[in-house]
């Protein structure tokens, strides 16, 4: 295949038969607008632009192609917008002469344009704009690329997609796209989100619609097909025969931080298990795709959703920060869970009775997120290692990523004793000089390129609201409560009573300590 034919879109919807095809140009021909809806948001500045401008730093985003648009209420201007974001685009510590310049000359790629959300006028103008730009660049009629990306609350999402549809679609699509990423959450429950999924559905197809959750686009989440399906060792060893629980943790060592009020109409289910985590035990449970094309691997994530068993009410203990009401946007009687572990089971064959523990809290005594793989006992053990602890295989997601496996030595010396050690690949040290990316220039340069792997499907949605809906209702209706727990701590007691009762056997003594360079 010759370079020329690696991003051209094709109307069979196979654009990216090739995962691994190079990346060093991102269009080949053709005008690439991104506009950036809701542009003055605190997400926007914080994650799109900066993702946006490393792309651009890396020559992904070719200036002579691409520009970038500004959508929002704010009455501001261009200059206003740009001002705004220099500050997250230059980096904290020792900005060079450089980086100041690619700054200035990202940001006159930048312009912004102000509107309502639901506004005729607002969007016409912006189709102008955008129309200008690919005039000016001559582009060919209806082979232009415009991306929209949505940085907003999904309240608006169906009025803002109704107004793109109706104003703003590349006119022809002869070998242009319209595409648009929505943020999450991507509704409430089963309901709201089915009526979201109908509300966008009627207007764009599902290879138009990428729904972005920046998990699948980590360094460590993206290597676990490569880890389970590119080593042999793992593949017999990957089921119930051998593993006897799965932990996906995510902890932060901060409360709510001034989102009280935000975080309270979700709720640590809805704000990371339901999403984030989830789609992280899809990757774990799943099955070897027929191929690395984007709708085979949805598929087997689609057969594991549909395969976790409802959650029972002894399987779940919900937890409340003590001095989380205390913050003046919280009501003072809210229900809202914090914390929460629960336990899901798959009914399939590689994993019946395997105990997937699902865990999320804020102001806990640490930060980090994990999968924590741990294997059963050795059967006839002459050397009692289970005074070592069991074997575990443990993917760090953040902070410090690194994949590193406990299991027992010989403890040096005259004596025959065991003791648990690790094999450990620490990013930090293995790969000193490279930079790991940010998920969302990941998933934002997927977008442009086509490839839906990283993208939640509409059926996948579905099926993940499925297993949490009936007890975010009873959360909802104040039939389970949380459990008080101390700022600082591990959570409530009653969450380590239910990982041990569930099978998981906490190795005393031992603590993974990152190898410094």
């Amino acid at each position: 295949m010759g370079t020329n034919e690696w991003h051209v879109e094709r109307r069979s919807n196979d654009a990216t038969d090739s995962p691994l095809a190079p990346r060093t140009q991102v269009l080949e021909t053709g005008t690439l607008s991104i506009v950036v809806l809701g542009a003055s948001g605190d997400l926007a500045k914080k994650k799109t632009f900066p993702a946006l401008f490393h792309l651009y730093k890396q020559e992904l985003l070719p200036p002579n192609q691409v520009y970038i648009f500004g959508y929002a209420r704010s009455n501001i201007s261009t200059d206003e917008l740009r001002n705004n974001l220099r500050s997250y685009l230059i980096p904290k510590k020792g900005a060079s002469p450089k980086d100041l310049h690619d700054v200035s000359d990202f940001l006159q790629l930048v312009k912004y344009i102000s509107g309502g959300y639901d506004s005729e006028e607002g969007f016409r103008l912006l189709d102008k704009e955008i129309s200008e730009h690919e005039y000016l660049k001559n582009s060919k009629e209806g082979s232009s690329r415009r991306l929209f990306y949505l940085a907003l609350p999904p309240s608006v999402y169906p009025s803002v997609c109704k107004m793109i549809k109706t104003y703003c679609m590349n006119k022809f699509d002869l070998a242009g796209w319209t595409r648009v990423v929505v943020e999450k959450p991507f509704g409430r429950d089963l309901q709201s989100a089915e009526e979201l999924s109908n509300q966008i559905g009627e207007l764009f197809e599902e290879p138009q619609i990428y729904r972005i959750d920046h998990y699948l686009g980590k360094e460590l989440v993206q290597n676990m097909l490569v880890l389970r399906f590119a080593n042999r060792f793992f593949l017999p060893l990957w089921n119930r025969d051998n593993i006897d629980n799965v932990q996906i943790v995510f902890r932060e060592d901060f409360g709510t931080e001034g989102r009280g009020g935000y975080f309270d109409q979700y709720g640590i289910i809805r704000d990371i298990i339901q999403n984030h985590l989830l789609q992280v035990l899809c990757l774990v449970a799943m099955e070897k795709p027929v191929s690395l094309k984007p709708e085979h691997i949805r598929d087997e994530k689609v057969k594991v959703l549909q395969s976790v068993l409802p959650i029972r009410d002894d399987e779940v203990v919900l937890g409340q920060y003590e001095g989380y009401r205390d913050d003046s946007t919280v009501p003072d009687e809210s229900n809202t869970p914090t914390f929460a572990t629960a336990i899901l089971r798959i009914h399939n064959e590689r994993w019946e009775g395997v105990p997937f523990i699902m865990k999320a809290g804020k102001a806990l005594n640490s930060r980090k997120a994990e999968i924590r793989v741990q294997f059963k006992d050795v059967p006839g053990d002459i050397f009692r290692s289970k005074t070592q602890g069991r074997n575990e295989f443990v993917i760090r997601l953040q902070p410090s990523e690194a994949i590193y496996m406990k299991f027992t030595v010989k403890q040096p010396g005259l004596e025959m004793s065991a003791v648990q050690s690790e094999l450990d690949l620490s990013y930090g040290q293995r790969y000193q000089g490279i930079t790991i990316p940010e998920a969302y220039e990941r998933l934002i340069l997927d977008t442009i390129r086509g490839d839906q792997q990283h993208f939640v499907r509409r059926d996948e949605l579905k099926a993940s609201w499925e297993i949490f809906t009936p007890l975010l209702h009873k959360i909802d209706r104040g039939e389970l409560k949380p459990i008080p727990y101390k700022p600082g701590s591990r959570g409530p007691a009653e969450a380590d009573e239910l990982l041990e009762k569930a099978g998981y056997v906490q190795t005393h003594g031992y603590i993974w300590i990152p190898p410094t360079l």
